[in-house]
């Protein structure tokens, strides 16, 4: 009787263990897609909040220099579109590694993900206040996916190594 119990608790995690990393995602996914849905204006607020911490830090650093408001502004949003896109070819490897999709098609396999969802939210913006869809920006959150291929290829088997050595 127990070991009915124990085999439903595990098979139960199992579960859980598979399904977290995609729940995950797909939460990253609703985190892009609200911070599209704003408005320009409410867009250009946030961002603008960002580049001026951004400033200040910068001024710590280099304090007598002038800093074009502008345009750290608009290498801040590109930026946010490359990193957030990394951290989400991240999370969708993660949670295709106990798929049986291996090597050059799982790489293949997250970037399409990745850049789908990208296509698709640059369209979602044509819908939006103020807002537009950019070719470039989809290679730059592609450009984001690619390196967070790169970054979490480099990680797994730098550990699968070093377990290896050890």
């Amino acid at each position: 009787m127990l070991d009915v119990g124990m085999e439903k608790v595990m098979l139960n995690h199992r579960k859980l263990g598979y399904l977290l990393p995609w729940i995950i995602v797909v939460l990253m996914m609703l985190l892009i897609f609200n911070l599209s849905a704003q408005p320009a204006q409410n867009s250009d607020h946030l961002s603008l909040g960002v580049t001026e911490r951004v400033i200040e830090l910068l001024n710590q650093i280099f304090p007598s220099t002038e800093w074009n408001l502008d345009y750290l502004n608009h290498v801040v949003r590109k930026n946010a579109h490359f990193f957030i896109y990394l951290v989400l070819s991240i999370l969708v490897q993660i949670a295709v590694k106990r798929s049986k999709i291996i090597g050059f098609k799982r790489i293949l396999f997250v970037l399409g993900i990745c850049v789908l969802y990208a296509s698709s939210d640059e369209i979602h913006q044509l819908f939006v206040s103020g807002r537009g869809a950019q070719v470039k920006d989809v290679f730059i959150d592609s450009a984001g996916a690619l390196l967070g291929i790169v970054i979490y290829w480099t990680g797994t088997k730098r550990s699968s190594l070093h377990s290896a050595k050890v």
